[in-house]
């Protein structure tokens, strides 16, 4: 649930929020604390290419009851990737500057939540959990309900305003620090960072215009809007690319494009013929170089889209950026900070790294709030009227470029999928024999019961692992007493099935005994044991009747041993017993129960199905059925 004045998160986007934990400092604290990130993280974002937009922190003043901020909201698109890049940003942002607390939720809410929904606590939903959440000295934290609001477990409790989250934070910190299970499971989903970025990367041949390679040196970043524009092309970009004005198929070289993986894959899986009148020819597919022709030819429609869609710009405002005290108290900042890595100054390396800090300097830094974005197309235009394209060394270089990645990761195999989805699930990899060794019929007898036996509301069933179950407590006497009372002493003859029986035999059959009620005083009472008595010659009757008919037949019974004993001694004391009672054993429910438990998860192929999602949310797993056939009869053995 959003809370109120606070607006909502578009779609594939997500949403941060920096605060100072204490008020003092305001504006002029959060301010300092923006330039220290940015120096921070420059070395991390200055070459990190995002799908859609990037990284940004903003000033934000204070608003209702929203205390002023450092903020910003960034489209990830298709790439889920940069969304949990950015949770491990702000994990890290919060653990070099221990004095602000950090929030963190998209369209889908607090998604940190649902990173770890096997591990909440009961009392935590989307409609108390707003302003709850927070990354604070590098740690997860949870705020936790009043004593008074959990007791009364009201899921509907008035939401914490962020100033009273902040206040409650900074003086009990280590009090709301999340549980294990929680913070494993969010810190799990973030691990491999900043290393995970360079795997992150996919490079790759392709036959380009000489012009696109030349911007790509310079903002190598403008890729993803490139893969963008023609991945989301219509028949009006299209019309553009009949005849190209910006970038002729006549001077293309062989390069080496950095994508990521998500760029890379909706590229390479395009199909797409270019138009005759444009210019662009493909080879064979035969040929050894066809894949780099085509994701060249791919790309370079791409480009021409974007500058099909806006004017010249002046090329003077990059340096108008780049010569404010802004830039030279970031680029001092860089420098302390050894991120040029001690290379010398107009070297090509250093050339190269000041290149990355200028473009994340213009993206990340230097665009005041509110302002209104310059297009790729535009950067693109500038870029090439502001660089000078060398095509014979273009090609000088072509001929000693570096081997491609291997896109061999594309191609996902079932057993890959099954690996994934057992990580997924937190499910340790153990072999068939294995889990049989460990596994016993009993347990899915004794859970079902213990399902059956709880309480369902409209939020779900509670299920019998529950860690809520500490909390309940029970009177062995006064329950022993009470069932006494109400079915007297010889109750414990009934079992279970016999009490629901009783129950509504005792309920629903009081119209058929109006007659005898009548006769009988007031004072007179049916004593337990004449009551039992009726029950019980009430139940072997029908017992006797479908005994002979096909329902009796489609059960298991018992066996004549020590199971039954108990249960035969039992029949044979009733009332109108003969020779043919003998002949009756009563039903084995477990064993009919697991019987029908096992053919129902057989029939389910190895897929999703009501059994094996009923008995995994009990915490039971069943084995794979490797027999498939009389691997039903032989796995009921165990439970006899």
């Amino acid at each position: 649930m959003e809370a109120i004045g606070r607006a909502a998160v578009p779609e594939d986007a997500v949403r941060y929020c920096l605060f100072a934990a204490t008020e003092s400092g305001g504006e002029a604290l959060l301010r300092r604390c923006a330039e220290g990130v940015a120096v921070r993280l420059a070395p991390l974002l200055a070459a990190y290419i995002w799908q859609r937009q990037p990284f940004r922190l903003r000033y934000v003043p204070p608003r209702g009851e929203t205390p002023a901020h450092l903020g910003g909201t960034t489209l990830f698109g298709d790439n889920v990737e940069d969304e949990w890049f950015i949770v491990y940003l702000v994990r890290e942002i919060t653990r070099e500057f221990p004095g602000l607390a950090a929030r963190i939720d998209d369209n889908d809410g607090e998604f940190l939540l649902i990173e770890a929904a096997d591990f909440l606590p009961k009392w935590l939903n989307p409609e108390n959990s707003d302003n709850r959440v927070f990354f604070y000295k590098g740690e997860l934290h949870i705020i936790p309900l009043t004593e008074s609001q959990e007791k009364e477990y009201d899921p509907s409790a008035d939401n914490l305003t962020v100033s009273q989250a902040l206040t409650l934070l900074s003086n009990h910190s280590e009090e709301f620090l999340a549980a294990e299970p929680i913070r494993t499971a969010v810190y799990k989903r973030i691990s491999g960072y900043p290393e995970k970025i360079q795997a992150s990367f996919h490079r790759a041949h392709c036959y380009l215009p000489a012009g696109i390679v030349a911007v790509l040196r310079q903002r190598p970043s403008l890729v993803a809007a490139a893969v963008q524009a023609f991945y989301l092309r219509d028949p009006v970009d299209l019309r553009a690319c009949r005849s190209f004005k910006t970038f002729r198929p006549e001077e293309r070289v062989m390069t080496l494009v950095t994508f990521t993986k998500c760029l890379y894959a909706q590229l390479v899986q395009q199909k797409f013929a270019p138009d005759r009148r444009s210019g662009y020819t493909l080879p064979l597919p035969s040929h050894p170089q066809f894949k780099a022709y085509e994701l060249g030819m791919k790309l370079a429609h791409g480009f021409e889209i974007l500058c099909s869609k806006c004017n010249k710009v002046s090329p003077d405002s990059k340096r108008n950026v780049l010569s404010g005290p802004l830039w030279e108290r970031f680029l001092s900042s860089l420098k302390e900070k050894k991120y040029f890595k001690g290379q010398m100054e107009g070297s090509a390396k250093y050339s190269e790294l000041l290149r990355m800090a200028e473009d994340y300097f213009q993206q990340s830094v230097t665009k005041p709030e509110g302002c209104v974005e310059v297009s790729p197309g535009d950067e693109i235009l500038t870029l090439l009227q502001t660089t000078t394209i060398d095509l014979k060394e273009l090609e000088r270089e072509a001929a000693c470029l570096p081997p491609e990645d291997d896109d061999s990761w594309l191609e996902l195999t079932p057993d890959d999928l099954d690996q994934m989805l057992k990580e997924a699930g937190s499910e340790s990899i153990q072999s068939s024999n294995e889990e049989e060794q460990k596994y016993d019929l009993e347990t899915v007898a004794e859970s079902m019961k213990a399902f059956v036996s709880k309480v369902s509301t409209h939020e779900g069933a509670e299920m019998p692992w529950s860690s809520d179950d500490s909390r309940v407590t029970f009177d062995v006497d006064s329950f022993t007493k009470a069932l006494d009372r109400i079915l007297g002493a010889d109750s414990e003859e009934l079992d279970s099935d016999d009490l629901d029986e009783e129950e509504e035999f005792d309920f629903s059959d009081e119209d058929d005994e109006d007659s005898d009620a009548e006769n009988q005083r007031p004072d007179q009472e049916v004593s337990p044991n004449e009551l039992i008595g009726s029950l019980k010659s009430y139940m072997n009757e029908m017992d006797r009747e479908l005994a002979h008919t096909n329902v009796g037949k489609s059960f298991t019974t018992q066996k004549k041993g020590a199971s039954s004993v108990k249960a035969a001694t039992s029949q044979s004391t009733g009332h109108d017993s003969g020779a043919e009672d003998t002949e009756l054993t009563p039903v084995d429910v477990d064993m009919n129960l697991v019987t029908n438990l096992l053919e129902s998860y057989s029939a389910q192929s190895g897929l999703a199905g009501p059994t094996s999602n009923i008995l995994q949310s009990m915490g039971v797993y069943l084995p794979e059925n490797a027999d498939h056939t009389g691997s039903v009869e032989q796995q009921n053995k165990r439970l006899s």
